[in-house]
């Protein structure tokens, strides 16, 4: 079995990864960054699929050769159709390692659980705080400056079918200064924390993949 494993690795396998998105790909563009840097060694992004015609992030993995799909709720009809054709998408193309990157879609236990471990997320907040149904986006900026937290952060977690109740894989946290706005405290949490969080989390999960 370690033989096994060591073969794989000198044969420079690397984990292929599909990351879904909806928006504008600023985490999808920090992934992109960090494996033509290096920081991704053991993972490669092989796909981009959005729930959302037209998002920005199809324009930045088109730019980067990235290929990408578009797969909407709307013309599958339901969101189980929609979860069966993303699982015959991602089986196809021989997908280890999905990244949720501003994903803005709950998944079902039904998807979760064909992918066992395989499943990552980035949450603007430090988890058990501000997580859970309704937080995505701005809203958790704006409930961490109604609270008056001090600190607040990222985290990088392994998905299942209770949103943001995965197991942590890394947390990093961010100072909040007087006069933020949720705005200027998204950017600072991006820059800070989910830019490096995430990349770092996808090469950890994509070296225990291919062993």
């Amino acid at each position: 079995m370690n033989n096994n494993r060591s073969d794989k690795s000198r044969s420079g396998r690397k984990a292929r990864v599909a990351v879904l998105v909806s928006g504008g790909g600023t985490n999808l563009q920090a992934i992109i960054d960090a494996e033509k840097s290096g920081i991704i060694k053991s993972g490669h992004v092989s796909l981009v699929v959005s729930n959302v015609a037209g998002a920005y992030a199809l324009s930045r993995a088109e730019k980067a050769g990235v290929p990408a799909v578009t797969l909407t709720r709307r013309e599958c009809g339901s969101q189980e159709a929609f979860e069966l054709r993303l699982m015959d998408l991602l089986d196809h193309e021989g997908i280890d390692l999905i990244v949720l990157a501003g994903f803005m879609s709950i998944l079902s236990a039904n998807f979760t659980s064909h992918y066992p471990r395989r499943i990552i997320n980035v949450h603007p907040a430090l988890i058990p705080s501000f997580c859970g149904k309704g937080f995505y986006g701005l809203h958790v900026h704006e409930a961490a400056l109604a609270k008056g937290v001090k600190v607040t952060g990222a985290t990088v977690h392994f998905v299942n079918e209770i949103p943001d109740g995965g197991e942590i894989i890394a947390q990093k946290a961010v100072r909040v200064y007087p006069g933020d706005t949720p705005e200027i405290l998204q950017q600072r949490v991006m820059r800070q924390a989910e830019w490096k969080l995430l990349p770092a989390a996808v090469e950890q999960v994509s070296r225990e993949i291919i062993g």
